[in-house]
């Protein structure tokens, strides 16, 4: 294995949007003694040989040998502090992926993790499990919704052991309810043809395609609602974008038309687009009203939630991404745009099913995507 061959393949998925949006996704690679995994934060679109960080394989072992705090937010730490010490000479000023310890147990030498929507309609369904189970016939493992980090690499070493009991043979495609797939392979060649192979299977299933085109205008005034929203961060510094197509149009037409996008479908989606979009009901056609209505409910929405919502979405008009920094605020515009399609994707499996409240929860407190928020977002 050269880095290069890394980066490569790194390169290759991240500068994909079907695949990898922002800095979702992570890619590694391993021999006996190392493991090779791409640092938090960092988009795999911009991996460089440096992007990596080089760990101990024996010492990422002895974590699976320790008993942790039952609490959550002592555990990871506690993880996370064990995953840091785990890191080769030179490599300390990076911070390796949060699943560093799950690419370390599944027994192939190359490991690709991305979101694809077309997989998270499936992830995200309603039948997610059964279709799995009929689409790939036993190639592929269902991991229940669970909290990302050491439980997650629980889960999949649990269901890993269990497969391989059953069939001799380790499994080569997770899929993650709620998340995303593993891929893995000795080989990057591999790893791309198990690729084609899912989203063929995805595509034979997969009924209707998200229509983004018309990007229509009712009132004409999105520009003068920027600022509102903008300011509404509450410094003056806010920023926000606006879009409007025909499948935002069709999911702001009401309340009830947009609930296939209003709670969170995966980590990624709450790091950059928040777990808690706002939806403005107002079908006035005068622009003062349209304001009111706008400023009253946003200070409802974020008391209510505690936070400031990185999406607004406004009756009748479109959707506006909400950030303190112009990238923010478009990262909060893409992400939801790939929930608009995931949400697509759904119909033909079933319809959405959201991340459970309580793992919304643990994201939204979770040091490890504040950190990785705070990096791709500034």
């Amino acid at each position: 294995m050269s880095i290069e061959e890394l980066t490569a393949i790194s390169r290759y998925y991240g500068s994909n949007p079907d695949y990898v949006i922002a800095g979702g996704g992570n890619t590694s690679f391993k021999d006996q003694s190392a493991l090779y995994i791409k640092g938090s934060g960092i988009a795999l679109a911009d991996c460089t040989p440096e992007s990596f960080v080089r760990m101990d394989r024996q010492v990422l072992q002895r974590i699976w040998a320790k008993t942790y705090p039952a609490s959550s937010d002592e555990r990871e730490d506690e993880v996370l502090a064990d995953m840091m010490a785990a890191r080769k000479p030179g490599e300390e000023r990076k911070r390796p992926s949060v699943e560093t310890l799950l690419h370390d147990i599944l027994p192939f030498a190359w490991v690709v993790h991305t979101h694809p929507a077309q997989v998270n309609g499936l992830t995200c369904s309603q039948r997610g499990e059964t279709e799995t189970k009929e689409l790939f016939a036993g190639e592929a493992v269902w991991i229940p919704a669970v909290n990302p980090g050491y439980i997650l690499s629980q889960k999949v070493k649990q269901a890993m052991d269990a497969y391989r009991a059953a069939r001799g043979r380790p499994p080569a495609i997770i899929f993650l309810q709620n998340h995303g797939v593993f891929v893995s392979s000795d080989s990057p060649a591999g790893i791309q043809e198990l690729y084609r192979y899912i989203m063929e299977k995805l595509a034979s299933k997969i009924n209707r395609q998200p229509d983004v085109s018309g990007g229509l205008s009712r009132w004409g005034i999105s520009g003068e609602l920027i600022p509102v929203l903008a300011d509404s961060t509450g410094d003056g510094s806010g920023k926000a974008v606006f879009l409007r197509n025909r499948e935002i149009a069709a999911l702001v037409k009401d309340r009830a038309s947009f609930y296939p996008v209003s709670s969170a479908f995966t980590p990624d989606h709450i790091v950059y687009a928040g777990s808690d979009p706002l939806f403005i009901e107002t079908d006035s056609d005068n622009f003062e009203t349209a304001i009111s209505d706008i400023r009253r409910l946003w200070k409802i929405h974020a008391g209510r939630a505690g936070r400031i919502p990185k999406i607004a979405a406004v009756q009748s008009m479109g959707v506006f991404g909400i950030g303190s920094s112009d990238k923010a605020a478009a990262l909060a515009l893409e992400l939801f745009t790939d929930a608009v399609k995931v949400a697509v994707y759904t119909e033909s499996f079933g319809g959405p099913r959201f991340m459970p409240q309580d793992q919304i929860d643990f994201i939204n407190n979770w040091e490890v995507e504040r950190y990785r928020s705070g990096i791709s977002a500034g």
